[in-house]
């Protein structure tokens, strides 16, 4: 798995706000722990419930873009580690402008421009 590719998950159980289900992930984690064989990697859930008003807290993605069959967003206060064991199926991979938006939403979310 490789930074900013989509692979379905099973997210079960959630507990509380948690995103639940079987359901697309963006993987946002660096590829250092990627290549070294991390035993979790930090994702962000993907949703098919778009709200285009919720332009920091969400990243849009259309029909097709990472392999997706709906239009779709990624979740990026939902981020969260999970276990390897936990991916199911490569997706595909979200295009240059998509990255550059998660990059900029997760600095804001995360206040990492410290």
């Amino acid at each position: 798995m490789k930074r900013f590719e989509v692979w379905l998950a099973n997210l079960n159980p959630q507990s509380g706000a948690e995103v639940g289900k079987v359901r697309p992930v963006l993987i946002v984690q660096s590829n250092l722990l990627n290549d070294v064989g991390h035993p979790a990697t930090i994702i962000c859930p993907i949703t098919t419930n778009v709200k285009p008003e919720l332009k920091t807290l969400r990243v849009n993605l259309s029909q097709g873009e990472g392999g997706l069959s709906k239009p779709s967003a990624i979740i990026i206060d939902q981020i969260r580690a999970i276990d390897n064991k936990r991916l199911i199926e490569w997706k595909g991979e979200i295009s240059k402008k998509s990255v550059k938006q998660v990059k900029h939403n997760l600095n804001v979310v995360l206040d990492l421009n410290w």
